[in-house]
């Protein structure tokens, strides 16, 4: 007889009450906001209407923050990316999300209005954790062995670009992969490009310069998991995975 294998899940609870049990599979994203169109809908005017969301990476899973108004908590301590660990508790808003790699998939209730505009918490517990965390540094992972990845949006487009292929184009042009919008955007204001030691992000002219991690980039810059690529109004978070070593 087949055991069925437990799958990977967010239990969403406020105070004591469990509210709901979401499924992550792999592959996908598990968004997570007070707007209806969320996976995992949170009605709570601290809570942005897109406010994070959980990235299936292999056979690791990362939370994201999606610029939130009051930021996302892991154990206490803010994020703005976190490869998540059995057990861990994240805090959105009032809201806690208990992760567990291998739970039974549970019904997702709850579904309930959008509202337009996020609170500012201002709540003991909110500040004890701001003041609790850590400044949020990027932490930079630098891969062997074959190397693949993708593109998440954060902001000025949806989903995400597969790392395929050996050369991405970003830029104003139509037929570009990422397209850009924008007066000053060029036809091509960047590539991304394989190489034998990873992916590389190279300026390719025009007023608009690429940065990665806030940092302008004159000529080539190598990615590492985790960075955050900014063209114009796109803002891309870099994931990138190996067939020898397995997320951190």
């Amino acid at each position: 007889m087949t055991k069925n294998t437990p799958m990977p899940s967010l239990t969403l609870k406020f105070k004591d009450n469990v509210i709901g049990r979401f499924a992550i599979h792999k592959g996908k994203s598990l968004t997570i906001g007070r707007r209806k169109d969320n996976d995992i809908v949170i009605d709570n005017l601290a809570v942005s209407g897109h406010h994070a969301k959980v990235d299936a990476v292999g056979d690791a899973f990362v939370l994201v923050d999606l610029q939130s108004k009051n930021g996302s908590f892991v154990n206490e301590q803010l994020i703005s990316t976190h490869w998540l660990k059995e057990g861990d508790v994240i805090s959105i808003g009032k809201h806690q999300l208990v992760f567990a790699s291998g739970e039974e998939r549970g019904a997702a209730e709850g579904q309930t209005p959008e509202i337009d505009k996020t609170m500012i918490m201002d709540t003991s517990s909110y500040r004890s954790m701001v003041q609790k965390s850590a400044p949020i540094v990027p932490k930079p992972l630098r891969r062997r062995g074959e190397f693949s990845g993708y593109l998440s949006y954060l902001s000025g487009g949806s989903g995400r670009v597969e790392l395929s292929g050996t050369l991405i184009k970003i830029g104003k042009d139509s037929s570009a992969d990422i397209v850009v919008q924008g007066w000053r955007a060029g036809w091509a204001s960047a590539t991304i490009s394989r190489r034998p030691d990873g992916f590389h992000l190279s300026n390719a002219g025009g007023w608009l310069k690429p940065r990665v991690n806030e940092r302008p980039v004159a000529k080539s810059v190598l990615l590492q998991d985790l960075d955050v690529i900014v063209v114009g109004p796109v803002k891309l978070q870099v994931f990138i995975t190996d067939t020898e070593s397995p997320p951190a």
